[in-house]
């Protein structure tokens, strides 16, 4: 466990955040005991797919040009489907971000008059122009003739499993759509065994309906992935979880043999699909940042859980709280006012190892409709398994904190949050 008195050494925190401090690691050991746990199990399942696929020195060697024969790209996609759970997989640094990988997956699987429909109500704000949910964004599924449906969640923040019943009832859908992670929004990330009933409340209905399901941020938070219950493909970002905050970039897709390929087609071209993409000596990031995933992913949740005791305790709402079941690695934490999401974010940004003298300030982010303010000093840009933390200047004005390579760290920056929200009279304890 961590030792509080350590902070001050190096950095000046109140006195009275201190010792509420302390009261936030006392609630958390039991539920890091409990991450312990799942982290040990998902390192051990994907040491395993390292030995069974018998990875090497020469698999991390690079290719150029076409990309042909790239051995250690083979053998790396062998690895993060036995991983996932999957039949197959993807997973390419030429993915530029994770709705990049999304929009390869939703583009490789749909076709002009297909409907899809999403389990899990309006979803993250960066894939409603993929979507074209709005407007028909030129480019978007919309604008190849694709129709997107969705199914509102309950007032809980929960799927209406009654509702999702009578769309699949009602019409023939090509794709049912789950967005795991909570995005900008308030409501529960969805754990296995949620995912599981959307599942099979799916194919009991309409077993043709391929069942996708946007991952990010929740690989390795459990002990099963999605393709483990039911769904049929998966993706992610590699600077989110299974990146291990080694890989500098890319994403992955998992699930069905025949679905990982049709994807591969789209991310390259048809009739030639996953055979070229050269590696570009980026192949032993990728292979040591899956390694590495499950016990970061550890770190990050632990981070999460210490920050909601935290801040529960000191007297804001979180979700989930400390004690609840996580299915990703957010911790949504509401500030209530705009000075005070600002202020949370400035202090953690002075946390951060790089960067940590920049000053954070809203601003109009692309691909979002309000002004975002973000803190994130990380060695990879934009990567949010590193502690980081944004939201939107808007009500509730709650800010959604994830990553932390390693909780002694992040412990410290989550403490400089508080601090720097105390300063400016954010908190009145």
């Amino acid at each position: 466990m961590v030792e509080t008195a350590n902070i001050n050494s190096f950095f000046k925190i109140d006195e009275k955040l201190i010792k509420i401090d302390r009261e936030a690691l006392d609630k958390c050991r039991d539920r890091f005991s409990e991450i312990d746990s799942v982290t040990e199990y998902n390192q051990l399942k994907v040491l395993s797919a390292f030995i069974k696929n018998g990875v090497s020195e020469s698999a991390m060697a690079g290719s150029t040009g076409y990309g042909y024969d790239d051995r250690g790209r083979e053998i790396l996609e062998k690895v993060m489907a036995d991983a996932m759970g999957a039949e197959d997989a993807l997973m390419r640094h030429n993915f530029v971000s994770g709705t990049h990988t999304l929009t390869v997956a939703l583009f490789g699987l749909l076709r002009p008059m297909d409907k899809i429909l999403c389990l899990t109500g309006r979803p993250y704000d960066t894939i409603i122009g993929v979507f074209g949910i709005d407007e028909k964004t030129d480019g978007s599924l919309a604008d190849f003739g694709v129709e997107y449906r969705q199914v509102d969640l309950k007032t809980d923040g929960t799927p209406d499993f009654d509702g999702i019943k009578s769309s699949l009832q009602s019409e023939k859908y090509k794709m049912a759509y789950i967005q795991r992670s909570r995005g900008y929004s308030t409501r529960p990330s969805l754990t296995m065994d949620v995912i599981e009933k959307l599942c099979n409340t799916v194919k009991e209905i309409s077993p043709d309906t391929i069942i996708m399901v946007d991952n990010c941020y929740g690989e390795f938070t459990e002990k099963k992935e999605p393709c483990e219950v039911g769904a049929d493909i998966i993706a992610g970002s590699l600077i989110k979880n299974p990146g291990g905050g080694i890989a500098p970039t890319g994403g992955y897709i998992a699930g069905k043999h025949e679905l990982v390929e049709k994807c591969a087609a789209r991310l390259t071209c048809p009739g030639v699909g996953r055979e070229v993409g050269a590696t570009l000596g980026h192949s032993r990031e990728l292979y040591m940042g899956l390694f590495s995933a499950p016990h970061v992913v550890g770190e990050a949740l632990k981070t999460a859980v210490y920050a909601s005791a935290l801040f529960e305790t000191l007297g804001f709402a979180v979700t989930p709280k400390y004690d609840e079941k996580r299915g990703d690695i957010i911790q949504c934490v509401t500030l209530g006012t705009r000075e005070g999401l600002i202020a949370f974010c400035k202090g953690m940004q002075s946390g951060a190892p790089v960067d940590s003298f920049v000053v954070p300030e809203p601003w109009a982010m692309p691909g979002y409709t309000d002004e975002v303010i973000m803190a994130a000093g990380a060695f990879t840009l934009g990567a949010s398994i590193e502690l980081s933390a944004d939201g939107p200047l808007r009500e509730p004005y709650a800010a959604w904190m994830q990553g932390g390579l390693n909780f002694h760290s992040a412990h410290a920056g989550v403490l400089l949050a508080a601090q720097k929200m105390l300063e400016a009279g954010e908190i009145n304890r």
